[in-house]
């Protein structure tokens, strides 16, 4: 039987298709009659006629009705961040002289802890340098005296941050009485008063220079209150921004942000609010309309596929090496990005300001043949729609069927930061034992500045009670029974407990409250005393006057737990000026935990 197939009439089979045939490859393999694929490899050139087979079968003789571009105009619409508001607070001008992640994050750093002053090497820098300012040693001597590192008092709880650490009783052994305690003469000078205060020949000038150092050094919230973006009951920042568009604003809020870094996924546009505080922003020198011409070049990048068969390409970067599993979507869909569609994109690069935003109105593109296309954005239409595929896009807050956002959002926010170690750290578990959440704290703040091991501290915190106590052996009661009756057992004192509580004005709906668990010491007669948190995101409320009770969100602990830190962090903008401050993170958990807390036990007797 003949291989072939004759063909009557060659134009009707054609159109009508009877005998289907491949008319064209898109992948071309040597095929080797031995196991030497040596000159299979080679792609050998042979003659014209085999040359032209060659393209035909690249597919490169298939034309479409297209012309590449040569000329392109970009008609855009740029405006400027005006406003800024942290949380619920008042609105307030945006400074784009600051790193928004400065403004939002910073948080004051803690100083005292209850009674007990802290961060001992800040205090000393802040007196070592005051005292190179004024470079004489009698006025130093002065204030000194004046604003001397205090020892607490070790028959007193008072000096238990001091007394319960031995190498924090060291340091502060070590110079009470001996340094300046600078930081508190920064608090003389910020509630008013004069450096030249019992002071007699003290220079006020030079007050006024040391508070500016301090607080170039460190970043910090302009009000003692704390950061007014920090929501203490959920643990993360909220934050808005704004910027004038049509005789309105163009409202971004971020409801949620732990992350560490901002960008444009960390806003959500909000066309319900109309504007922040009571006035609308003077659009003046913000709002600009824009048409640039340009010569669309063409994106590359290394190892990118060539389009003719006869050429050679990069070989440092191979992605046909790539070993995707069958789940993987994001390296699958770059695949097949760079080996089909790579030679479908152009360039038109657009210079923007920090702080800006952009939208792209059009583009009108000139092709080789002289026609000229308008283009518009490919995601327009319904921000809901499922089918809508965006990137570098803002999601729009309000109801269903509103029309996608296509603005980009260039934040001023920092490329590149150093981030020290936790400065404190606690994690928020849930005990289904307890049926409650536990604070657990991993590191706390040192009286000495740094961090110590919470764990650690807690025992030898307990230690230093039960010194204080001075309880002798002798005088425990002693139980002959083999058993006895425990009312509760005791837990470390680093897991700070949070129990579920109705909302106000709500049966069903229910947040978590900090609570205390009581420090029981075998043969005090003092009255328990109750174990408070010793890092200061959890005393949220303990230092003021009243005491204010604290809640956290019982959603914002999910059945993993979250782990919350305090780390300092360090950039430097654009205007080559040097930002240091302490922010927050938060991060997901490691599951559930089992503080082994029980209550109404019949235990044996030690032995």
């Amino acid at each position: 039987m003949s291989r072939f197939t004759d063909v009557v009439e060659l134009p009707l089979a054609l159109k009508e298709r009877k005998h289907p045939t491949a008319v064209f490859w898109n992948r071309l393999e040597g095929r080797p009659r031995t196991d030497n694929f040596t000159q299979s490899l080679r792609a050998e050139v042979r003659d014209s006629l085999w040359m032209i087979a060659r393209q035909w079968q690249m597919g490169e003789y298939e034309g479409d009705d297209a012309g590449s571009p040569v000329f392109a105009k970009l008609h855009t619409e740029k405006t400027k961040l005006r406003k800024y508001q942290p949380l619920a607070h008042g609105a307030q001008s945006f400074d784009d002289e600051k790193p928004l992640e400065t403004q939002v994050e910073c948080m004051p750093i803690p100083m005292q802890i209850a009674t007990q002053p802290i961060s001992l090497d800040i205090r000393l820098l802040m007196g070592r340098h005051w005292g190179k300012m004024m470079n004489n040693p009698v006025l130093l001597a002065a204030f000194v005296a004046n604003y001397a590192i205090e020892m607490p008092d070790r028959t007193t709880p008072a000096g238990a941050p001091v007394f319960a650490h031995k190498e924090v009783w060291q340091q502060w052994a070590a110079v009470a009485g001996r340094r300046m305690d600078g930081y508190k003469f920064y608090r003389h000078l910020k509630d008013g008063g004069l450096a030249s205060d019992g002071i007699p020949g003290a220079d006020d000038t030079l007050g006024q220079r040391f508070v500016d150092w301090f607080e170039a050094l460190f970043f910090q919230p302009s009000t003692q209150n704390g950061n007014k973006a920090w929501a203490p009951e959920r643990l993360e920042y909220q934050f808005s921004v704004s910027a004038p568009r049509d005789g309105a604003e163009m409202v971004l809020r971020a409801a949620e942000y732990y992350h560490g870094h901002l960008d444009w996924y960390s806003v959500d546009h909000d066309k319900q609010a109309k504007q922040l505080g009571d006035t609308v922003s003077d659009p003046s020198g913000t709002l600009s309309t824009q048409t640039q011409t340009f010569v669309p070049t063409q994106v590359s990048f290394n190892g990118m596929p060539n389009t003719r068969w006869w050429a050679f390409e990069d070989g440092k970067t191979n992605f046909g090496e790539l070993r995707p599993g069958r789940n993987d979507l994001a390296r699958l869909l770059m695949m097949e990005f760079v080996l089909v569609y790579a030679n479908d994109w152009f360039l038109l690069p657009i210079a923007l300001e920090a702080g800006s935003m952009a939208l792209v109105k059009g583009l009108a593109v000139t092709n080789v043949f002289g026609e000229r296309t308008w283009i518009e954005a490919g995601n327009r239409g319904l921000d809901d729609d499922f089918k809508r595929w965006s990137m570098f896009t803002m999601n729009t807050l309000g109801k269903r069927l509103e029309p996608a956002d296509l603005t980009l959002a260039v934040l001023p926010t920092v490329a590149k930061m150093q981030e020290g170690k936790p400065f404190e750290e606690f994690a928020m578990v849930r005990d289904e034992m307890a049926n409650m959440v536990w604070g657990v704290e991993t590191r706390i703040p040192s009286p000495n500045g740094g961090t110590m091991n919470a764990k650690e501290a807690a025992y030898e915190t307990r230690r230093f009670f039960e010194e204080l106590a001075k309880v002798k052996p002798e005088d425990l009661p002693v139980f002959k029974a083999n058993i006895r009756y425990e009312v509760m057992n005791d837990v470390p004192e680093n897991w700070i407990p949070f129990i579920p509580v109705h909302e106000e004005g709500s049966s069903q709906a229910i947040h978590l409250q900090r609570s205390s668990m009581l420090r029981f010491i075998k043969g005090d007669v003092v009255k328990p005393r109750k174990v408070k948190p010793r890092t200061d995101l959890l005393r949220e409320g303990l230092d003021k006057t009243p005491v204010e009770v604290y809640f956290i969100r019982e959603e914002e602990v999910p059945r993993s737990g979250i782990y919350v830190s305090q780390s300092f962090q360090r950039t430097r903008w654009y205007n080559g000026r040097v930002f240091t401050w302490l922010g927050a993170r938060k991060r997901t958990g490691r599951g559930e935990g089992a503080s082994g807390l029980a209550f109404d036990r019949v235990i044996d007797k030690p032995a």
